[in-house]
């Protein structure tokens, strides 16, 4: 038994490097936000994952895809047509970065949340994303050092009951004010192999809460949140805009609602670093 729990982390470092963060072609339309359980259990030893559980979660990792056209709805509003090339007065000078290659517009441009005279810069992730967790250093790198006009957002993503299980879990501790617990989180699921999600929804609350409860939030306080009105219209935003973007994959990087992007289209993780800055100093100067 000791054995098992020590070759569990490795097996997961495994399936996370040998696959890709993505969506299954065939998998269904993001499940609709589900109305908070009545009553929150108090907080207790985080209950470990059934068997059947664990392995959904590590077919969740494993997953590689492209997104399914039935993913997005004829005649809704809210799809996009991402198109190959721009009109010339709207593509960063010739040189290093091309349209269509480096970065793709968004046709129409989407409204951001950001500030006036601000750029919104998106990036769409999961917890469970071993690409993701790669990017993290360099984003917070960039972070340090972005201009002053540039707001960064996170959104989750939303496909599927564990992606929906993640997103709840960075929207709570988001709603609490403990940002500063975001990347010990990445790192449980990343690096200890806890995916903190359960079987049943009531399994992943008790597991959540217990890692928070670890962490210096007490019991009643994650509940609360957890089951908040707040936390739970996140979640509905994040799900359409999975939907609205057409996110087939993750990490996948949002320009002020008029570009995306990503590590294999810029090039590498510092060229994205490099192609995001350019890209909002663009929009900035417009």
């Amino acid at each position: 038994m000791r054995g098992t729990r020590l070759l569990r982390p490795l097996l997961i470092a495994v399936v996370l490097i040998l696959y890709a963060c993505g969506q299954h072609s065939g998998a269904p339309t993001p499940a609709a936000v589900a109305p908070p359980p009545a009553a929150a259990p108090q907080a207790s030893a985080a209950p470990a994952p059934s068997a059947s559980s664990q392995t959904e979660i590590e077919q969740a990792r494993a997953s590689q895809e492209t997104g399914a056209d039935n993913d997005h709805p004829a005649g809704s509003d809210v799809s996009l047509e991402h198109m190959a090339t721009l009109p010339a007065g709207a593509q960063l000078p010739d040189g290093r970065w091309k349209a269509g290659t480096n970065y793709r517009p968004v046709v129409p441009a989407q409204s951001t949340m950001a500030s006036p005279g601000k750029v919104e810069v998106m990036e769409v992730f999961w917890l469970g994303c071993s690409h993701c967790f790669d990017l993290e250093p360099h984003l917070l790198d960039w972070l340090k050092k972005k201009p002053a006009y540039v707001e960064f957002v996170r959104v989750p993503v939303i496909w599927d009951r564990v992606k929906q299980a993640h997103a709840k879990l960075y929207y709570t501790l988001e709603a609490l004010g403990r940002d500063d617990l975001f990347e010990k989180a990445f790192a449980t699921v990343q690096q200890q192999g806890s995916p903190l999600v359960g079987s049943s929804d009531d399994q992943t609350l008790r597991m959540q809460q217990a890692f928070a409860v670890q962490n210096g939030v007490s019991a009643d306080d994650f509940a609360k949140a957890y089951n908040s009105f707040s936390v739970n219209s996140n979640l509905a935003r994040a799900a359409e805009i999975t939907q609205r973007y057409h996110v087939e994959h993750v990490p996948f990087v949002v320009i002020n609602g008029k570009y995306t992007t990503d590590v294999n289209e810029a090039g590498g993780e510092e060229q994205l670093m490099a192609l995001i800055s350019d890209l909002a100093a663009s929009e900035h100067h417009q």
